[in-house]
């Protein structure tokens, strides 16, 4: 056992929102005085948003990725008050209490496919990462990658674990060959999955997924709406994810095929 553990911060300053999207996430500074891009738990999809970031990014730190660090952000009560941005008043308020925030890479640049190169061997490390938590926002219009101290840098993968949103059939969802993988800025350049699958499958163990999974905070599941305890909504989690490592079969076929059709 690795004993993951992600640290707590308390959000000292707002600095300015970041209009990506429907999220506004947004630069902050902390009480470890480092500056972070700080994802609410009261924005679009909600905590749902914030388990995706939180499971994608840790397992691809797993597969010894660069990520970075991730930490809980604990935001008070007094943030809202002094925000002269209504909708961002709003955001403050709603999202008190724990939220999730990526360490600021200070001077990282987008990574684009149009004049930087990734090897075959990474470029299908990301593809099986993607393909894996069913991340849908690894394309050209929204590559998710930086470039930082001349290293591939993954950043947001909110839109990972899609099935949440619905909750419905989860397990027919686990199996799914994840047909969005056409679109994957690197699947061009993907031509050793078989290769990456192999080693992959070797790192991720029951035990480390557990742990993963472990990491969710109570108040970010939604008890409520679906009618489970917090233990057992993070067992669906914990099956989905080993369901999916136990059937990669599934979507290194489909990444293969559409690979071909995209040469």
């Amino acid at each position: 056992m690795k004993n993951i553990e992600l640290r707590h911060v308390t959000v000292e300053r707002y600095l300015q929102p970041l209009r990506e999207g429907g999220s506004l996430p947004a630069l902050a500074e902390a009480d470890d005085g480092f500056t972070y891009v700080l994802k609410f738990k009261g924005a679009g999809h909600g905590p749902r948003m914030l388990i995706s970031e939180l499971l994608g990014g840790e397992i691809a730190r797993i597969l010894g990725f660069k990520v970075p660090e991730l930490v809980f952000a604990d935001l008070g009560v007094e943030f809202g008050r002094t925000e002269a941005d209504e909708e961002i008043q709003d955001l403050l308020k709603f999202s008190e209490g724990t939220n999730l925030a990526l360490h600021f890479l200070s001077g990282a640049i987008n990574y684009d496919p149009a004049v930087m190169d990734i090897d075959p061997l990474l470029a299908s490390q990301v593809v099986w990462l993607d393909a894996f938590i069913t991340n849908v926002d690894r394309t050209y219009r929204n590559t998710n990658m930086l470039m930082w101290n001349k290293e591939l840098w993954l950043i947001d993968h909110g839109a990972a674990f899609y099935f949440h949103h619905s909750w419905d059939n989860w397990e027919k969802s686990a199996l799914t060959p994840f047909t969005q993988v056409k679109d994957h800025v690197l699947l061009k350049n993907a031509s050793y999955l078989n290769e990456v699958d192999q080693s992959f499958k070797k790192i991720l163990t029951p035990e480390l997924i557990d742990e993963i999974v472990e990491l969710i905070p109570d108040e970010w599941l939604d008890t409520e709406s679906y009618h489970l305890s917090e233990e057992a909504m993070r067992m669906v989690y914990k099956q989905f994810i080993q369901t999916r490592l136990d059937n990669t079969v599934n979507f290194i076929k489909e990444a293969e095929d559409a690979r071909k059709n995209s040469l």
